[in-house]
């Protein structure tokens, strides 16, 4: 696990922030989870014989000897909490959550032990429209932020349970029937968890995939007339998309639509978000029968994308105003000052430098915060009831001004701070 360092914490607030704003607009109320669930839950949700529940998790022995774990995903656990508080059925909710989930994997570039994510969960809805606005919503965001074109969506639709069992059966068996050619991860999925084969990078087993069954093939007309409108309505969105019959995502939930936002700029980290529907498992939870889909974006990869692209959140305190004293009546008067540009530009991070010294030492402080502005007081402002405002990276020579001048000319500044 890591430390989040101020300067990717920043653009983590950021991302959170614009993810927010899209998923109130529209309609998704945010619900916060606990870290620690019961490990049954995970068992039951996400599949025992998953690779999160079987290598995974983080369990815990509790004083009471049930057994708990540190979530390693957010949809069973908000699922959870539908049931146990009357959101999932006979009416419709629309849900979202943010915060660290743990997985014991190998810690890599945008892979790690503790990491953040953004989901969002609607339930009593079973119609492609629904499956169509989340994935909507991650179009929306990713606009917001900058890096849509960066991003492409592949799609499939694996059926309902019984047409997918069907087909677990049929590409177990032809799995067996070249198993000669599988590599030891594949051979160790073949009984529990087949599906997790066909995401295998493994070139001798990527072979034996090419000519395996196809699940389409197996699935009823109403689940291809549901895949067809889920398609139809992403083209009336004008959101592009690549259909991936070898898509299935790694979750036992998973029914009919499911998705995956992926980057080239990433290298192999290049899953940002991914989701789907999952009709059965408010049931399957103790729950009564409603449908449900969801999805989950990554934060820590969406922050990396933003930075690799250059979008402001490679640079989040760009709009950092510093403000210096020469001397203690001066400094008295900048805390107040402070306080009233905070009022008067909000959302601008505004810094009094209250160590104070020399001019210069106060200049090459305010320089290594990356201030934008430097705003200065001192015995000759007092006497003129004005302010210095130096252009830190700006092009352009200091100036004296009034306060309102100088929020004037802040303001105006490149279209504002914030």
């Amino acid at each position: 696990m890591r430390d989040i360092l101020p300067e990717e914490s920043e653009g983590m607030s950021r991302i959170e922030d614009a993810a927010k704003q899209c998923l109130h607009s529209f309609g998704y109320s945010e619900l916060r989870l606990p870290l620690i669930e019961s490990t049954a839950l995970f068992e039951r949700g996400v599949g025992d014989g998953t690779d999160i529940v079987e290598k995974e998790m983080f369990n815990i022995d509790s004083r009471d000897g049930e057994p708990l774990s540190l979530r390693p995903e957010g949809t069973a656990g908000c699922v959870r909490a539908a049931i146990q508080h009357g959101l999932a059925f006979n009416r419709i909710s629309r849900l979202w959550y943010r915060g660290p989930m743990f997985r014991y994997e190998r810690p890599q570039k945008g892979r790690y032990r503790q990491f953040e994510q953004i989901g969002a969960e609607a339930f009593g809805i079973a119609k492609p429209a629904l499956d169509a606005e989340l994935i909507d919503i991650n179009h929306q965001l990713f606009a917001r932020l900058g890096v849509d074109e960066h991003m492409k969506l592949r799609i499939n639709t694996i059926g309902s349970f019984a047409e997918r069992r069907t087909y677990v059966e049929a590409l177990r068996a032809h799995l067996e029937s070249n198993r000669d050619a599988l590599d030891a991860d594949s051979l160790r999925r073949l009984e529990r968890s087949p599906l997790r084969i066909l995401d295998s990078k493994h070139s001798e087993t990527r072979a034996v995939i090419a000519n395996a069954p196809k699940i389409e093939d197996f699935l009823d007309a109403d689940s291809m007339h549901h895949f067809e409108q889920v398609l139809e309505h992403l083209q009336s969105l004008g959101i592009g998309f690549e259909i991936d019959p070898y898509l299935v995502r790694g979750l036992d939930y998973y029914t009919h639509t499911v998705f995956e936002f992926e980057t080239k700029q990433l290298g192999a980290q290049g899953a940002v978000s991914a989701g789907g529907r999952y009709d059965g498992l408010v049931e399957g939870l103790g729950g009564r029968a409603a449908p449900g889909a969801g999805f989950a974006i990554g934060i820590d990869r969406l922050l990396l994308l933003c930075q690799s692209v250059n979008t402001e959140q490679a640079s989040p305190r760009s709009s950092l105003l510093y403000c210096v004293a020469t001397d203690e009546d001066s400094l008295k008067a900048m805390m107040s000052i402070g306080n009233q540009l905070r009022k008067d530009l909000a959302g601008v991070p505004v810094v009094v430098d209250t160590q104070g010294g020399k001019l210069g030492t106060q200049m090459r402080r305010a320089d290594r915060e990356g201030a934008r502005w430097t705003i200065i007081a001192g015995e000759s402002e007092r006497a003129e009831g004005v302010l210095t405002l130096k252009p830190m990276r700006e092009v352009g020579e200091q100036s004296r001004l009034k306060y309102d001048a100088l929020v004037l000319r802040l303001l105006e500044a490149h279209g504002g701070l914030s």
